[in-house]
């Protein structure tokens, strides 16, 4: 496995990791974001084979994600909700509506595939690490730098601040989930680019994976990254290790990512 694809694979967990730190700082963390994932596949498909144009499929995917997104959290803030709940609710909503759309528009619940959508291997790995590292060096720079991400670090732990300096930390934390909507469906873009079709449940538990990495990176973007870097190494290694030594219990290599990442968790 050569290095592009070992951070094209990385590429998904670490643009929802990034998202869902968005929301840990702004106090309503992204429980939704593996139904997002699958979801934003999903609408990836249905676009790019609609419209003949993958760059535009990738575009309203993420509109439309976000956008789905932007409305549940006004709706959650205007009513005075407990955002948790909600966010599972809408983690459930994303993989219903999946599984009811594939079923109404193409007539099955199962794998899509389409000759519209087919995606050179080593053509997509490049497209997945150029717009990764961008998004992730964007982000980085809008948390230290930015007045919004500011309010964003401030809103979960000093919502009275933003209160005194007249901002609504309502609103910062809508922005909050419409930035992880963002970046969640990103990674279903690419993750179903990678595949050149849709899987159900393509995330593969990424959106539960990003929510520890989180924290395993201690809250810094580029720390996140190094923290999936080294899980998504362990992994793709736990996966060949056989093909060169043998009698390898398979639980050893199945836990073997987790272990790492267990050891980071003693990195300062």
């Amino acid at each position: 496995m050569t290095i592009l694809a070992v951070l094209s694979y990385a590429c998904p967990l670490i643009l929802c990791s990034i998202g869902a730190l968005f929301t840990e700082y702004a106090g309503c963390l992204a429980l939704f974001l593996d139904g997002l994932v699958s979801f934003s596949a999903f609408l990836f498909y249905t676009f790019t084979v609609t419209t003949g144009s993958a760059i535009l499929g990738a575009v309203m995917a993420c509109l439309g994600a976000v956008g789905i997104t932007l409305t549940f959290s006004a709706v959650v803030e205007r009513g005075g909700a407990n955002r948790f709940i909600a966010a599972i609710a809408m983690n459930l909503l994303f993989g219903a509506l999946c599984s009811c759309l594939s079923s109404v528009i193409f007539g099955t619940r199962g794998v899509l595939a389409a000759e519209l959508f087919r995606f050179s291997a080593n053509s997509a790995r490049a497209a997945t690490v150029v717009v990764t590292a961008v998004l992730v060096a964007i982000a980085a720079i809008f948390l230290r730098y930015g007045r919004h991400g500011l309010y964003i670090r401030i809103a979960g732990s000093d919502a009275d601040v933003l209160q005194a300096k007249g901002v609504n930390p309502g609103v910062i934390r809508t922005l909050s989930w419409s930035l992880a909507a963002l970046y969640g469906s990103a990674a279903g873009c690419f993750l179903a680019m990678r595949l050149s079709s849709f899987v159900p449940n393509i995330s593969s538990g990424r959106g539960w994976m990003a929510l520890a990495v989180v924290f395993l990176g201690k809250k810094k973007p580029l720390r996140i990254v190094a923290a999936v870097l080294v899980f998504c190494v362990a992994d793709v290694f736990s996966a060949n290790i056989q093909n060169y030594i043998s009698g390898i219990p398979s639980s050893l290599l199945i836990s073997l990512p987790y272990l790492v990442s267990l050891l980071l968790i003693f990195v300062k």
